[in-house]
């Protein structure tokens, strides 16, 4: 599913080169829950980017589906991220004037579908992340655990390939956390999910199937996750 080979990412500040990421090698096979940790400039944010065809590496390739990311145009670039790759930000990143089966829509349509192909597709899914009756309400009129649960929702509807979390636990309470991990963990396994999670809550981490740790860029360490299979 992923391949990534001698992936640089170096930074210029003035006169300076700040080397981000250098990883010789990482693979991860598809329907594998990943979740990274590491200390703050550790290189997760970075590595994250690359893999979210946001960023490009300075040197090295990273393949996804067979795709390396570097040789695809500007456009197929943007088809990719819209078709094979689903976001769960810390902010969960919702829009306060829409509700949330508009926030959950509204890539889609942008991407051109109809409101008629993916309402009821969205409605499933804020039923299935435990949303029932919430589907005209704000952001402003949901807990942060729902605003996840809606960010969940919206990262499931175009059914990607590789789902893509940033600390996604990292506003919310413990409870509410585990809540929305386990949620996260169900979607992997129901459709086959590859999931990359960067974390620093160790707690979070063991939800994963492995766990990669980065120090200075570079992979200090990976195991395997035997915690996941309970």
């Amino acid at each position: 599913m992923i391949e990534v080979h001698d992936a640089t990412k170096v930074y210029r500040r003035g006169r300076t080169e700040v080397r981000a990421l250098g990883l010789a090698r990482l693979s991860v096979p598809k329907g594998q829950f990943l979740s990274v940790m590491g200390a703050s400039g550790s290189g997760k944010s970075t590595l994250l980017n690359l893999l979210g065809a946001l960023d490009v590496p300075t040197s090295g390739s990273i393949t996804i589906e067979g795709k390396e990311l570097a040789r695809l145009s500007d456009d197929e670039l943007s088809r990719f991220r819209r078709e094979r790759l689903g976001y769960i930000f810390q902010f969960f990143n919702l829009l306060p004037t829409l509700s949330a089966e508009e926030n959950v829509v509204l890539p889609m349509l942008l991407a051109g579908k109809s409101r008629g192909e993916v309402l009821p597709k969205a409605h499933a899914l804020l039923e299935r992340v435990g949303l029932k009756g919430r589907h005209h309400h704000r952001p402003d009129e949901l807990s942060g655990g729902e605003m996840q649960r809606v960010a969940i929702a919206r990262a499931l509807l175009g059914e990607p390939a590789l789902l893509l979390a940033d600390e996604p636990t990292g506003n919310l309470d413990s409870k509410t956390g585990a809540e929305v991990l386990k949620l996260i963990r169900e979607a992997t396994r129901e459709r086959n999910l590859t999931v990359v999670m960067v974390t620093h809550d160790p707690k979070a981490a063991e939800v994963g199937d492995r766990l990669v740790r980065l120090a200075d860029g570079a992979i200090v360490g990976d195991e395997r996750l035997t915690s996941a299979a309970a």
